[in-house]
């Protein structure tokens, strides 16, 4: 009777160590998982604390990732070793058994040691590719700076040593014609800074729209304004019954002059066309030009900062990114369609408000 009884409790022995030992092994598959899944390990700790407690058969465990503190009355401290590194603390309470909790703890220091590489790693692969774009957009940027600041300031400075010089006899139209030029320069000069700052506010995130109702035939007009005497290449047909718009009027504006910049320099011997109208709860207005279209692998990128299309134009390729971020911010779309004869669409759909 004696041997039966001791192989008995021996037997009861093995069956509760092998549920331990399933029971932590369940823990390590969860936890695993758990941590793979995530990208944030420190946001995974309480529900892996939960599932420790369970392992140990205590009623709390809480995991410290770099704890130096003290362990609280009632509670005690176990030491989250993965080799020689230390990964953290894990608070118990009551005391574990020393041997479960010993083997739990290795095996869950080792994978939360893993893991934390992982996040490391992956915020390192982050930052350096925000460097990357960083150096990219800077060099970009560099580019366009010195050499469309370059070219307008050549043109002013060419036309202002004509108006001056005592060398030259200039008709009343050659005036009209230095000053003209002078005009457009300096205008186009005042597009690239802006374009320059909006890129950079909308690269920070902080070109947040400040919203009121506006007519879409008063932004148009204030955009062709912006142009000045090359709005005249613009055939405007907005329908009667376009209903007001609840935006930032600076920044839709912004987005239009790009719109109607952008077309005038690829369609340098035609007219740009400007067609508003009501469709279904939005205004939509489609800025067409008549120059080399667009290829199907175009419509996305040519909205990506320094991005020009096919046929690379004297600009920094900045209207349309500044646009695209521009409408996206009011809730408006911008898309571009390409036409089969020729030309582009850049179409502008934003929310009416009736």
């Amino acid at each position: 009777a004696f041997v039966v009884s001791a192989l008995a409790a021996r037997s009861r022995a093995r069956e509760a160590e092998a549920r331990r030992r399933a029971l932590e092994a369940s823990l390590l598959a969860a936890v695993a998982g758990a941590l793979l899944e995530s990208d944030h390990v420190q946001d995974e700790l309480r529900r892996i604390s939960v599932r420790v407690a369970e392992a140990l058969g205590i009623t709390r465990a809480g995991i410290e990732l770099d704890s130096v503190r003290r362990p609280e009355p009632g509670e005690s401290a176990v030491e989250l070793r993965a080799g020689e590194r230390v990964v953290g603390r894990m608070f118990v309470e009551p005391d574990p058994d020393p041997e479960i909790a010993k083997r739990v703890s290795t095996s869950l220091a080792s994978l939360l040691a893993v893991a934390l590489d992982r996040e490391r790693l992956g915020r390192r692969a982050v930052e350096a590719e925000a460097l990357r774009r960083s150096d990219a957009i800077k060099t970009a940027i560099l580019r366009a700076v010195s050499h469309d600041l370059r070219s307008p300031l050549t043109a002013i400075r060419t036309a202002t040593d004509g108006l001056e010089s005592t060398a030259l006899e200039l008709s009343e139209s050659d005036r009209s014609e230095l000053l003209a030029t002078i005009d457009t320069e300096t205008r186009r000069l005042d597009r690239l800074v802006a374009n320059l700052l909006d890129l950079s506010r909308l690269e920070l995130g902080v070109a947040e729209p400040k919203p009121e109702l506006w007519t879409v035939e008063s932004l148009v007009g204030q955009a062709l304004n912006e142009l000045g005497t090359r709005a005249e290449r613009v055939d405007v047909a907005l329908a009667a019954d376009l209903e007001p718009i609840e935006v930032d009027g600076v920044q839709i504006e912004r987005v239009l002059v790009n719109l109607i910049d952008n077309a005038l320099k690829f369609s340098p011997d035609a007219p740009v066309e400007l067609v508003g109208e009501q469709l279904n709860g939005e205004a939509v207005v489609r800025v067409v030009d008549h120059g080399p279209g667009l290829g199907d692998g175009e419509l996305q990128r040519v909205f990506e900062p320094f991005e020009q299309g096919r046929v690379p134009s004297r600009g920094s390729g900045l209207g349309l990114a500044i646009a695209k971020g521009f409408a996206q911010a009011n809730g408006a779309r911008l898309e571009a369609e390409s036409s089969p004869d020729g030309g582009a669409s850049f179409v502008l759909s934003l929310p009416s408000r009736p």
